[in-house]
């Protein structure tokens, strides 16, 4: 354990180190403020005895500067070993950032028995940081879980009313477009009949698969909406922008070439619909998914393995 020890009497240090060294620890003295602040940053200790009266700055602010040179949550104990007996000097010492209070002349086994004390604080707030990064790492994982989907690894439809409620209000403050892009399987209910429910599975998960390849921004997101539907969150994307990725998904998932005795295509294959639109204060992101619901409809009536665009005067009001 490395204490730096700050006195301007050479033989209180001196003594201080003894006693330091008597527990095991290293000293590291310094003999006025601006020295003691350099060795806290160079030598990074972890615990500090320190004397109020210094030849430059008070060990108040030696203490306050300590006290803002810690980062990232980490803390060092400061004991005061001062001659300043009243109360008085003792609050102005803690609220300067101090954690205990030595006078002196010192002891020996008071200053044992104090940075002993000290030591085991660091060593619980230690245990106590370690279990709260985990219990983070657990909650973010909880998390994480919760909004995916279990089957295809895709986001789930919790994450998608999540997401888009969250895209909708940032393109209404930016005035920006936003584009959403309702997909479906097609002919999957003959596809399980035909196959089973495992083959589904596998099918559903392949496209999941093909469908992370489509995207190319990192604003992007793809999510499963539920059974064998898919849903792209496009912000600030234009109809062009949109219907690129959509045909690029339509493609990727055709190439994966997944035999489909009971489609007219021999594969299994992917429609879309395509719906954009500039929110604005009198509408809602429901609004926007209508649209791209009635687009995939259109998809599919057209013959499926297609992707539709609904065109602005077409969009539910």
């Amino acid at each position: 354990m490395k204490i730096l020890i700050v006195d301007d009497s050479k033989v209180e240090s001196t003594v201080l180190a003894t006693y330091v060294r008597h527990i095991g620890g290293a000293p590291v003295c310094a003999h006025d403020g601006a020295s003691a602040l350099e060795l806290f940053s160079s030598e990074a200790p972890d615990m500090v005895l320190l004397d109020v009266v210094l030849p430059d700055i008070s060990g108040h602010e030696v203490a306050r500067r300590i006290r803002a040179l810690e980062q990232g949550g980490n803390w060092t104990p400061i004991i005061f070993v001062t001659s300043k007996i009243r109360d008085e000097d003792v609050e102005q010492a803690i609220g300067a950032g101090g954690d205990d209070y030595i006078y002196k002349p010192v002891s020996q086994v008071l200053l044992t028995a104090k940075i002993r004390a000290m030591h085991r604080i660091v060593q619980m707030r230690s245990s106590l940081v370690v279990l709260a990064r985990k219990l983070d790492t657990a909650n973010q994982e909880l998390l994480r879980l919760s909004s995916s989907d279990g089957l295809t690894g895709l986001p789930n439809r919790r994450f998608f009313d999540e997401t888009i409620e969250r895209e909708w209000r940032r393109c209404l403050r930016g005035a920006k477009e936003m584009a959403l892009v309702m997909c479906d399987v097609d002919h999957f209910k003959p596809y399980n009949d035909a196959y089973g429910h495992l083959a589904g599975d596998v099918c559903l998960r392949k496209v999941a698969g093909a469908l992370r390849q489509a995207l190319d921004r990192g604003g992007d997101a793809v999510a499963r909406y539920g059974g064998e539907e898919f849903v792209f969150i496009l912000p600030e994307t234009t109809v062009g922008g949109a219907l690129i990725v959509a045909e690029r998904a339509r493609h990727a998932v055709m190439a994966l070439g997944m035999p489909h005795a009971e489609s007219s295509y021999g594969v299994v294959t992917f429609s879309l619909g395509v719906a954009t639109m500039v929110p604005d204060a009198g509408t809602d992101s429901s609004l926007l998914i209508q649209a791209a619901d009635r687009a995939l409809y259109q998809a599919k009536a057209a013959g499926r393995n297609c992707v539709f665009r609904l065109h602005p005067a077409d969009n539910p009001t």
